[in-house]
């Protein structure tokens, strides 16, 4: 059982991992995605090993799936919640130097 739970959160982990990798990648953060890889690697290296030492305990895989679908939610929400600020901040700098312009035709 052990072993279970702790497979499940390794995938959440390496799913939020697989997120932050994605987001290193798409703005071309060349060091970044090479360290993130890395971990990534040791992650897969460890799930192989303990589910191929398992081979005949499927709810090892099943519980490893539910974790990596936990943790691509998550990371998913996360960015999601994270973009909806950046663009709540972006309308509020552009009304403010709107705002600022104004003023100034009127003075």
């Amino acid at each position: 059982m052990k072993i279970s739970i702790i497979l499940f959160f390794v995938g959440a982990v390496e799913m939020l991992i697989v997120t932050l990798w994605t987001k290193a990648v798409t703005e071309t953060k060349i060091w970044s995605s090479g360290a993130i890889t890395v971990i990534n690697i040791l992650i897969w290296y460890y799930v192989v090993r303990t589910i191929v030492d398992n081979v005949d305990n499927w709810s090892l895989a099943l519980l490893y799936a539910l974790g990596c679908a936990l943790g691509t939610m998550v990371g998913t929400y996360y960015y999601q919640v994270a973009r909806k600020r950046i663009r709540k901040l972006r309308r509020q700098k552009q009304q403010k130097e709107l705002d600022q312009k104004y003023d100034r035709r009127l003075a």
